[in-house]
Formats: structure tokens, C-alpha cells, sequence
């Protein structure tokens, strides 16, 4: 009992703590601080456990990061292993050697033709420096390209939140407030097929969604450096699914006008789509590359941004040409988030990680079908384990909730109730689970998250929510 007592007012205190202490990422605080949060104590494989001893299915790879599950042995010996060597040296000029060995390993499983790798530490600086590269190597190619200083982007799109990723983002709920701050992008239409801005049907409509970004390059490619996109799938935009061909054709597109591709991969990458790269499912080979989340297995801060041989060579030249790459982090290629990393990529090569998702990847769609004769569920969208599932007030002519439903944060909430963690996007429920969860798991994950939806959209009715614990 006095255990007990003690257990009481610790988790009572680092309640207090959090909510008087922390600023959370992305939640309105005013509301969690009115709420009991819930705290997170440790992990094993797709389990999340809390401060009560409660356990979660992690149902969305906390935050997309989490490949082979939580507390994976290799992983954990591997950052083990080089803690007893060294945490941390600068990469300015000199090296270490699990950067080293894993910027090999990127290169290997990378799309042919990246042949370099600079690290960073998050997606948002890995898009950020791609965005860098890009527009320095015009300027120092030729004399006819200076002007090659602007760049394009899809609407939807989420590349980050540093001022140059949000530059290229088009979420206005994200990236509005900060316009003042931005530099302007060309805007072509995303391939958002279920509401389509040309209220056109795939596949009859012959990618007419193509021809936004194609009159874009057509008459500005001469001040255009570079063309970004999220391969496949568009996740912070409700894990929005391109049509067969589209990414395909944007890189086409880029070769004809000479604007180089940057594909941003940081959630699509390590396998989310069933692929290892989002690119290799139309066999597009990117000028630059972005990849962080995964690139850990979920374990510590690392990102990478990848880049083709020409693009490499616009930065060579004496010292006194001023060609370098005039960028760098404190913490660029740390020896343990590279040896966690390197640990990573041989899980997915001696566990066959990849050929074993491709059965739960159908049996995942099978279990979508379920879903599609539920009046509020608009449309169900899936990309290998990356499933957005998008609630409507009115499915007929795809009406919205509005936005003081919060429709998708009661769902969560409800899934968290019976033992899943999720978040939304909106009112889009957002199902991205560890690759290695297993198929009994997969199954009561879909089986609490359906139970939620419907419990949540067929309630007669539906008051706003004012106090909340969870911001979604």
C-alpha cells in the first residue's frame, strides 16, 4: 500500500509537471492543461505501456518512426555498443566511422544514381538542405542558370516546419501565420482524386493533374531550380494516395524543362509503402532525397539528405571559388544515431523486414473493405502500411464535419479507451503501424479503431468539444 501511495504522488507529480512545464508539439495547451495527460513509461515491440501500467497498441509508429517495433535487441546493442566508444564528434572536417559505414548502407539500398549523403538531424533540416543545394548548384553551374532561384511545390504538401521547408508546404492550418516569413513557391494542384479540384474521375481523367505542374515548368522553368514532392502519398495532408503514374510523370516533366527532383521521402521511406523508397515503386530516380523518421528504426534524431553525383560536382573547385556547402549541424552524422542506423538497415536485410510486410499489407486491406459501408467514412486510403481513412458528415456529396466536432480527436480518444494509441489529421484517422507488428496485433488494432469510428460518427448527435486531453 505505501508503494502504492508513493507510485500515487510521483505520477501525480509528473502530471503537474508536464502540463506546467512542457509545450507540447503541435497542441493547444490552454486544453491540455485542463486535462490528465497521459505519460508514457517504456516500450516493447508495437506496445506502448504508460505511467499506470496500462499498454497501447502504437498504432500510428510514434509518429511514423518505429519500424521494427520499440526496444528492438540489435538496436539497442548497437547504440550500446558505440556509447562505449564515443557519443559524439564533429564532422567539420573530419569523420567517424558509423557515418561512415552507413552512408555506404544508404547508398545501397537508395534509388540508383544518389551517390553522396550529408546528414542532418530531422526531415524538416533534410528538406531544408535539399532546398539549399538545389538552388546553390544553379548558381554555380553556369552563368545561364542564376536565375534558376525559385522552386515548386503541390498544394497539400508538408515538407517540415523550418522556414525554408514551409516555404514549399501548402497546409494553410500549419503554414499560414507564417507567410510573412516565406519565400514564394509556384503551386501545382496535388492529386487529391477524392476531391478533385477539376471534379474529374481517375482513370478516365488521364492524370489531368499533371498538366498544372506541367504549364508551371512549361513557362517558368528558366527560374525554377527544383520541383519537391512527397513520393506517393502526401501524409501530413490526411495521407493523401497519388494515382499510378503521377510521380512517374512529374519526373518526366523535370527532365524535359531541366528542374531537378527532390523527393522528399522522411515518412514514405523504410519501407511504409511496401517498398524501401516511395520512388521505387515507378522507378524514379530523384536529383536530391530527403529521409529521416525511419531511418533509426525509431530510435534517436538522424535525417540524411542524398544527392546525385552532377549535383555533387557544382560544388567542387579551390577554396577560394567559395563553392562549398555552407551549412552544417552540431550534432551532423553523430556516431550513435548513425550506429542505431546502420543496426537498422541490417534488421531489414537479415529479417527479410520487407518480403514479410507484403502479407500484412493485404490482410490490412482486407480489413480496410470493412470500413467502406459505413455511412461517415468518405474514402479509405492505403499505400502499404500508410492508411488514412477520411470521416464525412454527409458521404453523398462528401460534406465535412465542421470543425468544432472534432470528430477525428473523439475517435482517438475513444480508441485510447480500449487500449490503441492513434492521432488524426482532422478528421482524417491516420493508421501507420510498426512493420513488425504482428498479424494478431494488425487485427485488434483494426477491430478497436473500427469500433471507434462508428461508435464516434453513428452517435445521434454530436456536441462540440470545449476540454480536451489530446490535441488533434
Amino acid at each position: 500500500m505505501e508503494k502504492q501511495r508513493r507510485s500515487t504522488a510521483a505520477h501525480k507529480r509528473l502530471r503537474h509537471l508536464d502540463t506546467t512545464c512542457l509545450w507540447h508539439p503541435f497542441t493547444q495547451m490552454q486544453d491540455y492543461s485542463c486535462s490528465e495527460p497521459l505519460i508514457i513509461e517504456r516500450g516493447q515491440g508495437s506496445f506502448l505501456y504508460d505511467i499506470d501500467g496500462n499498454a497501447y497498441i502504437d498504432g500510428i509508429s510514434s509518429l511514423w518512426v518505429t519500424v521494427h517495433g520499440h526496444r528492438k535487441r540489435q538496436i539497442d546493442e548497437a547504440i550500446i555498443s558505440q556509447v562505449g566508444k564515443i557519443c559524439h564528434s564533429t564532422m567539420l572536417g573530419i569523420a567517424n566511422i558509423p557515418a561512415i559505414e552507413l552512408a555506404e548502407k544508404l547508398l545501397r539500398i537508395a534509388p540508383k544514381g544518389l551517390a553522396k549523403v550529408f546528414y542532418s538531424d530531422s526531415g524538416s533540416t533534410a528538406v531544408e538542405i535539399a532546398l539549399k543545394i538545389a538552388f546553390q548548384y544553379w548558381q554555380q553551374k553556369s552563368p545561364a542558370t542564376k536565375k534558376k532561384k525559385k522552386f515548386v511545390a503541390l498544394t497539400n504538401a508538408y515538407h517540415g516546419d523550418t522556414v525554408g521547408s514551409v516555404s514549399v508546404g501548402g497546409i494553410d492550418l500549419f503554414h499560414k501565420v507564417y507567410r510573412p516569413l516565406l519565400f514564394k513557391t509556384f503551386r501545382a494542384e496535388s492529386p487529391y482524386c477524392y476531391r478533385c479540384p477539376y471534379k474529374k474521375t481517375h482513370p478516365s481523367c488521364k492524370l489531368h493533374c499533371l498538366h498544372s505542374l506541367e504549364e508551371i515548368l512549361r513557362r517558368h522553368h528558366g527560374e525554377i531550380a527544383a520541383f519537391v514532392i512527397e513520393p506517393l502519398v502526401q501524409g501530413a495532408a490526411g495521407m493523401l494516395v497519388f494515382p499510378k503514374g503521377y510521380v512517374a510523370g512529374a519526373r518526366a516533366l523535370c527532365s524535359r524543362y531541366n528542374v531537378l527532383f527532390i523527393a522528399d521521402e522522411v515518412a514514405t521511406g523504410f519501407g511504409r509503402t511496401g517498398a524501401m523508397f516511395a520512388c521505387e515503386h515507378e522507378n524514379v530516380r530523384p536529383d536530391l532525397m530527403a529521409i529521416a523518421k525511419g531511418i533509426t528504426g525509431g530510435t534517436l534524431p538522424l535525417a540524411a539528405t542524398l544527392a546525385t553525383d552532377e549535383v555533387y560536382s557544382a560544388f567542387l573547385g579551390d577554396v577560394q571559388e567559395c563553392k562549398t556547402f555552407y551549412h552544417g549541424h552540431t550534432y551532423t552524422g553523430n556516431p550513435v544515431a548513425c550506429a542505431a542506423a546502420c543496426a537498422n538497415i541490417d534488421i531489414f536485410r537479415k529479417e527479410k523486414v520487407l518480403a514479410r510486410l507484403q502479407p500484412k499489407i493485404r490482410q490490412l486491406r482486407r480489413r480496410l473493405e470493412e470500413l467502406k459501408g459505413l455511412q461517415h467514412v468518405g474514402q479509405v486510403r492505403q499505400c502499404g502500411f500508410m492508411v488514412g481513412i477520411e470521416l464525412v458528415a454527409d458521404r453523398k456529396i462528401k460534406k465535412p464535419y465542421p470543425v468544432h466536432k472534432r470528430i477525428g480527436h473523439r475517435v482517438i480518444l475513444e480508441a485510447r479507451k480500449n487500449g490503441v494509441i492513434i492521432r488524426p489529421l482532422g478528421d482524417v484517422i491516420v493508421l501507420m503501424p510498426p512493420l513488425a507488428i504482428r498479424a494478431q496485433e494488425l487485427d485488434t488494432l483494426c477491430d478497436v479503431v473500427f469500433a471507434a469510428i462508428k461508435t464516434v460518427t453513428e452517435q445521434p448527435s454530436l456536441p462540440a468539444v470545449k476540454k480536451t486531453c489530446f490535441a488533434g
